[in-house]
């Protein structure tokens, strides 16, 4: 027999946490007793995703950019700053965004290559309650450093489509790619992803039916240049309805970037542009 529309909302909030690796038992530290004041839920977080692991001060490494107040909880505009360049003997590795308070807390995870030239992004999220939102990244040695910032917005993973369902399916997978031309000689050049795609949390209900559609949303994204990786993505509903990506790349030559997205349904759509040279 089908799920019910309710069970099915459970289900993805059960499936969102089980996939950040915390499980329902460690989320429910943070749902005391009404009357209660709500527990801190980054303790359960950080121990499910990196144990005993010390993670330092963000200085000199990266910086994390987020409104004191959200204008809209569903795009909440969020930026890291690389403060290093990516060289061959220190360099990001990886970047983790956490939203504390979010339904999946750890939404955002992106891979850098040396290609990346610089571990920068901007991207859109959306937000469910006030939380402290986190920038994690993991250096090529291996240690950890975090800039947080907290952020005020509600109900942004809840809120309904911006957009006509129909319409927006039939955009689905339409991409914009491009890339400027770097400020100065040995810079990195800034390109932006642009990815028509609803990106269903699964958790709006429809103010008319009471019902939640079932969930779809872009799961990875993978920009190339001439086949080798610039960076990979793993994401969920947390970015916003079409999901933006500014990023940085730095070629060595002239080639060809590319960009692969594939979403929950297994759907793929790619989108290419030349690079010349700098």
């Amino acid at each position: 027999m089908p799920e019910s529309r309710s069970m099915h909302r459970r289900n993805v909030l059960r499936w969102s946490l089980a996939a950040a690796g915390v499980g329902l038992a460690g989320r429910g530290a943070a749902a005391d007793a009404p009357g209660r004041q709500k527990a801190d839920p980054w303790p359960a977080l950080r121990q499910a995703v990196f144990g005993t692991r010390e993670i330092g001060p963000a200085d000199g490494v990266i910086q994390l950019e987020a409104p004191v107040r959200a204008e809209d909880a569903a795009v909440v505009p969020i930026a890291v700053r690389a403060l290093m360049p990516q060289t061959p003997q220190r360099y990001i590795r990886r970047i983790q965004l956490v939203i504390d308070n979010n339904p999946s807390p750890f939404g955002v995870a992106i891979e850098f290559t040396p290609l990346s030239g610089r571990a920068d992004f901007e991207t859109r999220v959306r937000v469910e309650e006030y939380t402290t939102v986190r920038a994690i990244a993991e250096l090529n040695d291996g240690s950890l450093v975090m800039d947080t910032r907290f952020v005020k917005a509600s109900g942004g993973c809840s809120a309904p489509a911006g957009k006509d369902a129909a319409e927006a399916m039939a955009r689905l997978g339409r991409m914009r790619l491009s890339v400027n031309p770097p400020a100065a000689p040995g810079e990195a050049a800034v390109a932006q992803l642009m990815v028509s795609h609803p990106n269903i949390s699964g958790l709006a209900i429809d103010q008319l039916t009471r019902l939640a559609p079932l969930p779809r949303f872009v799961r990875r994204v993978a920009i190339t240049f001439d086949g080798r990786p610039v960076l990979t993505a793993d994401v969920d509903f947390t970015l916003s309805e079409n999901p933006n990506l500014r990023f940085r790349v730095q070629p060595p030559g002239p080639g060809e970037l590319k960009a692969v997205v594939v979403d929950t349904e297994s759907a793929t759509f790619d989108i290419s542009t030349p690079v010349t040279a700098s």
